[in-house]
């Protein structure tokens, strides 16, 4: 699989280095300038010198292995964060179930785009080691973060429809 990557300067010495690999079917999936986007926004939200950040787009086989080596579940999930490096140059890979993320976005009543960006972004504060399983005020702190992440991407609030 031939990869493209760019990198650009978003801001001062903070360079994005972002890979995108599609291993599924892309009918309908979000292209790479707009991943790409979500990675940036996500990344220099937090102001963190970003080294390298791969976004990669599984089938349910491929999602349901990787969630099994790697998180002990017995099923394919909407995104995986594997950090590699957090110092001097943050670095890692997201990947997105993308027959998960449909199913959630069409169960949720969401725009697909809306949603990928969501977790997008939700995977990149993972990255920067945001945990929303830690204990109340840090997943406040996260969902805070990607809402106001989101909003400058021109995406509504995705906790707005949860109690």
């Amino acid at each position: 699989m031939a990869k493209k990557t760019e990198r650009r300067a978003a801001g001062g010495d903070t360079a994005v280095d972002v890979g995108v690999q599609y291993a599924c079917k892309r009918r309908d999936l979000p292209r790479k300038p707009q991943l790409r986007a979500w990675v940036r926004a996500a990344a220099a939200a937090n102001g963190d010198r970003v080294g390298r950040i791969v976004v990669r787009l599984v089938g349910k086989r491929e999602g349901r292995r990787l969630n099994r080596e790697y998180r002990g579940g017995d099923g394919a999930t909407n995104v995986l964060s594997f950090p590699y490096a957090l110092a001097p140059l943050l670095c890692g890979d997201l990947v997105l179930c993308a027959p998960v993320v449909s199913r959630e976005a069409a169960e949720q009543g969401k725009s697909l785009a809306a949603h990928c960006a969501h977790l997008v972004v939700h995977g990149v504060l993972h990255l920067q080691e945001y945990d929303h399983e830690a204990g109340e005020q840090q997943a406040r702190d996260m969902e805070d973060r990607e809402r106001r992440i989101l909003a400058a991407l021109g995406y509504p609030d995705p906790y707005d429809d949860e109690d």
